[in-house]
Order: structure tokens, then sequence, then C-alpha cells
């Protein structure tokens, strides 16, 4: 596995990676979910030119998955993590995230956040396994509170919605990001 930043001519291939990563979506009866149309290729843009989008790619350095980040009251906040169907439970997901936490640690960010479904398998319970925690309503930041009014304007919340925090690593010459 390799991680690089994304690249304009990856962009339309994050989208697809999107929309595929949305179906399983349509199993546990969150076709609207699975329907949402992924970030515009404007909007990829806009984290590709600042720096803040990676993509995991393998062997012909097709994208196989990507993230996207945002920070957000002294945390990188993963806007969105998408990995292939056909590349999942290869650790392409926890890589990207590995990475971000790298990133996050040389910019001086002290953890990474999240928003994602409670109940669905490969949200909460696997961001758990990662290390991340719920957060409280108290512990929310303003910036995290804004994320999640948005997500609810955009319908999100007619499914259980968390927001999750893992504390970025101290940074050390050996986990620097390249």
């Amino acid at each position: 596995m390799r991680i690089r930043p994304a690249r304009l001519p990856d962009l339309p291939l994050l989208q697809d990676i999107e929309r595929a990563a949305g179906e399983p979506f349509r199993a546990v009866g969150m076709s609207r979910v699975a329907d949402d149309e992924p970030p515009s290729l404007d909007v990829l843009d806009e984290y590709r030119r600042a720096g803040r989008a990676w993509v995991t790619v393998g062997a012909d350095d097709r994208p196989l998955g990507y993230l996207v980040a945002d920070p957000v009251d002294g945390g990188a906040h993963i806007e969105q993590v998408s990995v292939h169907p056909a590349a999942a439970r290869q650790g392409l997901g926890s890589g990207l995230i590995g990475h971000t936490d790298r990133w996050a640690a040389a910019e001086g960010l002290a953890a990474l956040t999240l928003t994602t479904f409670s109940h669905v398998p490969w949200n909460a319970p696997y961001y758990a396994r990662l290390g991340f925690r719920v957060l409280t309503g108290a512990e929310l930041t303003d910036g995290l509170r804004k994320i999640r009014a948005e997500e609810a304007e955009h319908g999100l919340d007619r499914w259980p919605r968390v927001c999750m925090r893992r504390d970025v690593p101290h940074l050390t010459e050996t986990n620097r990001p390249q």
C-alpha cells in the first residue's frame, strides 16, 4: 500500500470510489446515503490544492481509497474517508487514517475527529477499533457542532450519528509524513 497526495486526474476516480463505497448502505436500509452524490470535483480540488487530500494506490498508481480532512478547532477533522469495496479489508482506510495522524502531528493538531453513523458496522464500531471514542455533547467544540448542524440539514440525522475523536500521537522522526 502506498499513500500519496491526490492529483488532479485522480478526482473523478475519487467520486467513483465514493459512489461504490456508498452501495453497501443499501443493505442496511440506508438507500438515501447510497444515493447521495459524492463531493463535486471543485470541492475535491479545493482539498487537493490545500494539501489535505490523500489517496492510497495500487501497483498501477490508481486510487483505491481516499481521505480528505479539514482543520477544525485545533484538530484534523476527517471529512471523508472511503475505500472501494473491491479493496476493502486490506487496511487501506486505517492506513489513510494513520497518514492523517502523522500529517496532523506535523501541523501541530492535537486530535483527529470525525462524524459517523453509530450503528453501521463499518462506521462507529470500526473507528472505535482504531482508537476513536465517542464524544459527549459537552465535549463537542463549536466547529464540530457546526458540522453536525450541517449534516442534520442534509438529512443525515435520519439515522443515529456520533462525533468521535482520537488523540494524535507525538511526532517523531520515524512517523513524520512523507
